[in-house]
């Protein structure tokens, strides 16, 4: 949220704002506006709920999941991820447990919150949630939704998951970006 003293706020004044697309997962809206230099312009903007993306490592291994990201028609690997659009002020730490041990039958014995990223910024309202969750063990998997019914999770090592985002098999930016979080903060 902005702040009064926030100079992004005083740059850019939105004079008009209407929806032009809407489903369950987002709403797409134009926003007419002003620049601090009088000059008008547009603005597309793509609210989604925030997500949860969960980092399970233990005993060196790295839990992964796999699943066909049907917008760039291809399967990728990366960590677990995701949102409750029916239930978009569900508690963070409820949310990542949850999508842990659907995507993985994972159950962490410590879940940690780490931070908070925005997704892509430049366009979109929507950020994450990142969570590290440790000292894991196996639980029966929830049902899963019909969008990840072709999921598959798999442990691998660090290095074989560092080599695997420089071999361009994890081209997913926030397991990328959490990855480098996880780094900076001394957690792995």
């Amino acid at each position: 949220m902005s702040t009064p003293h926030d100079p992004a706020v005083a740059t850019i004044a939105t004079l008009d704002s209407r929806t032009v697309y809407e489903n369950r997962w987002m709403r797409v809206r134009e926003d007419r506006i002003r620049r601090a230099s009088g000059a008008e312009g547009i603005y597309g903007v793509v609210e989604k709920p925030d997500f949860a993306v969960i980092a399970p490592i233990d005993a060196g291994r790295v839990h992964l999941v796999q699943q066909y990201r049907y917008p760039v028609s291809q399967r990728f690997w990366e960590f677990p991820q995701g949102s409750w659009e029916g239930q978009p002020d569900i508690d963070p730490t409820q949310l990542a447990i949850a999508e842990l041990r659907e995507e993985t039958g994972l159950v962490a014995g410590s879940m940690q919150m780490v931070g908070h990223l925005f997704a892509a910024y430049g366009y979109s309202t929507q950020g994450y949630n990142v969570f590290f969750a440790s000292a894991l063990s196996v639980a029966p998997t929830d049902a899963r939704d019909a969008e990840e019914e072709d999921l598959i999770s798999r442990a691998f090592t660090l290095a074989e998951m560092e080599a695997m985002i420089l071999a361009g098999e994890i081209k997913d930016a926030t397991t990328v970006a959490v990855l480098g979080l996880l780094r900076m903060k001394g957690l792995i």
